[in-house]
């Protein structure tokens, strides 16, 4: 398995190489991480653009009885994303979604935007180019989330930017967003930590510096 990148910094290095910086630089791109690990390579590729970045926050929603199967995501904005084939095979009634999304969105994403943006709402994206950026993806739920909540606020035009990701979801992307910018596209797809020499995790320091720094 190849270990395409040393770290997080090396990977938003390689995907300014196929990312439009100018073209983000005079369209004023809204650059918008979708996980910590997505915000700290999103962050490394505004200040090379000269544009502000933020991140979306989303909680996943598990199966009842099984905590480690994600059937979909809330993001802050309240936006729903279901993986209906999991529901469908677990029968899983669509109440228990929604009530497992405001619960999600009341106890664990209110208290991140009252942490990391001092209670200040998600930017309007109305009219704006919008980048969505993670580290990698196995599902592609947070992007998708990302995208949904991009897409419901009637964002202009809406991209997609990973280092790695499995060849079926950037086949999926594709269909869905304007234009995608992925580095590598892996056709066997394991863990996105299997792509990375040092995958060491985003602190809560990180992410508060990251998003102080904004104008």
């Amino acid at each position: 398995m190849n270990q395409y990148y040393k770290d997080r910094h090396d990977a938003a290095i390689q995907l300014i190489d196929a990312l439009p910086i100018e073209r983000i630089r005079s369209e004023q791109w809204k650059v918008i991480g979708v996980s910590s690990g997505g915000l700290k390579i999103a962050s490394t590729v505004a200040a090379r653009a000269g544009v502000n970045v933020d991140i979306l926050f989303s909680e996943a929603i598990y199966a009842p009885v099984n905590p480690e199967c994600e059937l979909g995501r809330v993001s802050e904005t309240e936006e729903i994303v279901v993986n209906e084939e999991l529901v469908d095979a677990f029968s899983i009634q669509y109440d228990y979604i929604y009530g497992e999304a405001h619960r999600k969105h009341e106890e664990k994403i209110l208290s991140s935007i009252y942490q990391f943006r001092k209670g200040a709402q998600f930017p309007n994206l109305k009219d704006e180019h919008v980048l969505l950026i993670d580290e990698g993806c196995e599902s592609g739920l947070k992007l998708m989330t990302g995208i949904k909540t991009a897409m419901a606020m009637d964002a202009k035009a809406v991209f997609v930017a990973i280092p790695v990701a499995p060849k079926s979801v950037a086949e999926a992307l594709n269909q869905i967003v304007d234009e995608s910018f992925i580095v590598h596209e892996v056709s066997d797809y394991v863990k996105t930590y299997c792509y990375y020499k040092d995958f060491t995790g985003v602190s809560d320091d990180e992410i508060e510096e990251i998003l102080e720094k904004q104008g």
